[in-house]
């Protein structure tokens, strides 16, 4: 089996389908960073993947098989893999981005030299590409997207490996992971990361129970406040696949709770993949085509460096911003209003802020961070509109009223000058809207 961003053992269905076979199991992971079209991963992203990949080769050991790792493209590491051991059969989990062309000319590939190459997909509730509208588009609209989801049949029970499941012989050389150097050493900046999370798919089981114990019946008055721990935290687990959307689905449902509030957080990211299947581009353009002239300002300079050190002078961004460095996380009702900040009260393209959270986040995937980014900026799918503009302040008011969130992250913050004034910032980005509205309207020139 082939595995990729869905580093589990329970509720794999490729790794089920993979436990029929009598000839054995051999386990692969390839780190694919060069193939063409593929990102190379965030800082963040990489050592929670050092973590994800040995607590995953633990498990496996507990069954006897070893994770096989190679790095390298993949169009040429999988046929060597397979050539090496003989293989007859390689199977994997969907993935939904640009990754999936290559995908299908190696599943061609394969069939074409005789092995058999099947995908499941093991990381969403509805395969994207289904949930069409009444002209058999992509919904835009969240709402009529979820609605039609939900009257679909339900996600189907998680699944579990049979005991039964063994190692083929021989098995393929692979390399070691600490030569990947995903992880850094000196200076280690990934310390704070460390001390709030532990990678991996019993961590992550483990936090679900947490917050359907304690957390779940709090969720939809407390989702808005940074200060108050009625957050699930699962966003990193799931996009690495430590666990699945099934199975977080239905042991939700299970629990009894009011959890209506949470599974539409779900939905969220389920649509935010559905979209990326449509416009695998996603972060590189927005779907607003509106917006392909809008004034960005091109030299952002020292106001860009305030905003991702957290020193813009404004407490709520700038806690968000120094959460987001020193854990490699971040609230997201924060989110909003840091990427609210940088796109309208300061005029940098949404594209830089999406850079700096997928260097920085360690749930930063390919879906729903770009996905999300446009929605703040108002380029996308169901997006805020553009004149929708998060004022820190109020908000700091609204949601960290006593300032707790403020003090564990930025206890100095209103020492620091403000960076932009709110209300001429405002007018500067209604301007540029407007600006960008007219060059969209006008005509060609023949």
């Amino acid at each position: 089996m082939w595995f990729r961003d869905d580093l589990r053992i329970d509720d794999n269905p490729a790794l089920a389908a993979a436990a029929d076979d009598p000839d054995g199991l051999i386990a692969l992971f390839v780190l694919d960073e060069v193939s063409e079209g593929v990102r190379p991963l965030g800082g963040a992203a990489r050592w929670w993947l050092h973590g994800s990949l040995e607590r995953l080769r633990e498990a496996l050991a507990e069954r006897e098989i070893p994770l096989v790792l190679r790095r390298g493209a993949v169009a040429e590491v999988v046929p060597e893999v397979v050539a090496q051991a003989g293989v007859t059969r390689v199977l994997w989990n969907r993935r939904y981005g640009g990754e999936r062309h290559h995908d299908a000319a190696l599943k061609e590939h394969l069939r074409a030299g005789g092995v058999a190459a099947h995908s499941f997909p093991g990381n969403v509730l509805f395969e994207p590409g289904t949930v069409l509208n009444g002209q058999g588009l992509p919904y835009r609209v969240y709402s009529a997207f979820w609605r039609a989801c939900l009257s679909r049949p339900a996600p189907v029970e998680p699944t579990t490996v049979p005991d039964r499941v063994h190692a083929a012989t021989p098995q393929p050389l692979g390399e070691p992971l600490d030569g990947w150097r995903l992880r850094p050493t000196a200076p280690d900046w990934a310390a704070g990361i460390a001390a709030r999370w532990t990678p991996g798919e019993a961590a992550a089981r483990e936090r679900l129970d947490e917050f359907l114990d304690a957390g779940a019946a709090g969720y939809a008055e407390g989702r808005d406040f940074p200060a108050r721990a009625t957050g699930s935290e699962l966003s990193p687990h799931l996009r690495w696949g430590e666990i699945s959307p099934r199975t977080v689905w239905h042991r939700a449902l299970d629990a009894g709770a009011d959890v209506g509030v949470f599974l539409s957080e779900i939905g969220w990211r389920e649509f935010a993949w559905h979209t990326l299947f449509a416009s695998p581009d996603l972060h590189l353009r927005g779907l607003n085509a509106q917006f392909d002239a809008f004034p960005w300002r091109t030299d952002p300079g020292a106001e860009l460096e305030a905003w991702q050190r957290g020193e813009t002078g404004f407490p709520l961004v700038d806690a968000g911003m120094r959460e987001l460095w020193q854990s490699g996380f971040m609230h997201n009702r924060v989110r909003m209003v840091t990427a609210s900040f940088l796109t309208k009260n300061l005029l940098i393209d949404w594209r830089v802020g999406e850079a700096w959270f997928w260097d920085t986040l360690v749930d930063a995937d390919a879906a729903s961070n770009p996905f999300n980014w446009q929605w703040v900026a108002g380029c996308g799918a169901d997006a805020a509109p553009y004149f929708r503009i998060f004022n820190p302040v109020t908000q700091q008011q609204k949601f960290d009223r006593d300032g707790t969130y403020v003090e564990q992250w930025a206890p100095h913050a209103l020492l620091t000058p403000e960076i932009v004034d709110l209300r001429t910032s405002r007018v500067r980005a209604l301007a540029a809207y407007d600006q960008a509205r007219g060059a969209s309207s006008e005509p060609a020139v023949s």
